[in-house]
């Protein structure tokens, strides 16, 4: 039986949050279910969603939240038809409220110099992004339920943190949205400098960094993970909007001039890399938040949304740069982002010890 002191911070037990690029023993999943997430149209998304599967399960285990049997059987009736690596699926029967794993999926720390204990697991509190989607209990206990069945000690916080919220270098530095993190539908009764001393505590980093704000239609005030993802420890690709016109193009341009005022610990600068906003995908009149950072770092590949318009293969060249050890591979997430996330939003990470 593991045992570790949970009322202590997993920062001072030596716990940190690897970065995304480091070795994966798997990668989490909730399979999509919430018709009101994808409005007539979740049928739409179940072969692209199996896609991102079958890439996955090349380079590492996908462990897969389902309710049932009859939930397994129709996602194994999509996986099946892709070329996907069977033998790295699994299910586990916790079930979940919506698909959107990365905010309310299990956040892994590793120490590796800890036997007993080389993984744990935080479990932030989570309210639907600000309480905009009841229900959500299923989704708040998923970590804990994670870390009782794999017998992995769980640290409970005490405070709403989502995953898509916070992008690390794996150095010590972390960086997130002053709109998401500082918002009053999170945690009103904290202040900027408390939510940093959480971060630290319980991500096992030394550094925050702070830009304004994220990409006009995204529902959860600003997710890091859709504008400026760290593709080393002093590399940042920033996704930039050209066309001045653009809802999107002042904001992109405040948080360019905010990455290119910071310093990492050691001071040095960023090393910036700009990468296109895709052409605006709408629904019902309404911007979707399409964005070719919300791309996810798997063992062998990053796997990045495409939208169906000529900018894509340039996204995918100029990520395909920053990885010359992974396989770049483009899935089609036109109607994914009717959900209002894609490939990072769906995934959490779980690193190999």
């Amino acid at each position: 039986m593991n045992t570790i002191d949970t009322t202590k911070f997993p920062k001072d037990l030596g716990y940190r949050f690897p970065a995304e690029w480091e070795e994966h023993e798997a990668t989490w999943l909730s399979w999509p279910h919430k018709e009101e997430s994808w409005p007539d149209r979740i049928h739409l998304i179940f072969p692209m969603y199996a896609q991102f599967i079958a890439e996955l399960s090349k380079g590492e285990k996908v462990r897969i939240n389902v309710k049932d049997e009859e939930m397994k059987a129709f996602a194994l009736s999509h996986i099946e038809k892709t070329d996907a690596d069977l033998s790295q699926v699994e299910f586990y029967f916790f079930e979940t409220n919506d698909a959107w794993c990365r905010d309310h999926g299990p956040a892994f720390l590793v120490n590796k110099v800890n036997a007993e204990n080389p993984k744990v697991i935080v479990d932030w509190g989570f309210n639907a992004w600000g309480g905009k989607y009841p229900p959500f209990e299923n989704d708040d206990v998923i970590p804990t339920k994670i870390g009782e069945y794999f017998n992995i000690p769980v640290f409970h916080p005490g405070i709403i943190m989502e995953g898509g919220s916070v992008e690390f270098n794996g150095k010590n530095t972390l960086m997130t949205s002053k709109s998401c993190l500082l918002n009053e539908n999170r945690n009103p009764e904290y202040t900027q400098e408390q939510i940093e001393e959480y971060l630290r505590n319980y991500y096992g980093v030394s550094q925050i960094l702070w830009v304004e704000d994220g990409i006009v239609g995204d529902d959860t005030d600003g997710h890091i993970d859709d504008t400026i993802r760290f593709v080393n420890e002093d590399t940042v690709l920033t996704v930039v909007e050209e066309d001045e016109n653009d809802d999107n193009y002042e904001l992109l341009q405040v948080n360019l001039r905010q990455l290119q005022e910071m310093k990492l610990e050691d001071g040095r600068p960023l090393n910036i890399i700009e990468l296109p906003m895709p052409d605006g995908v709408y629904c019902e009149g309404e911007r979707l938040p399409a964005s070719y950072a919300n791309f996810y770092i798997a063992n062998k590949s990053v796997i990045v949304p495409t939208y169906r318009c000529a900018k894509d293969e340039v996204a995918l060249e100029i990520i395909q740069k920053c990885f010359p050890d992974r396989k770049v591979v483009g899935i089609d997430s036109t109607d994914i982002i009717w959900g209002l996330g894609s490939f990072h939003c769906l995934s959490q990470q779980e690193p190999k010890i």
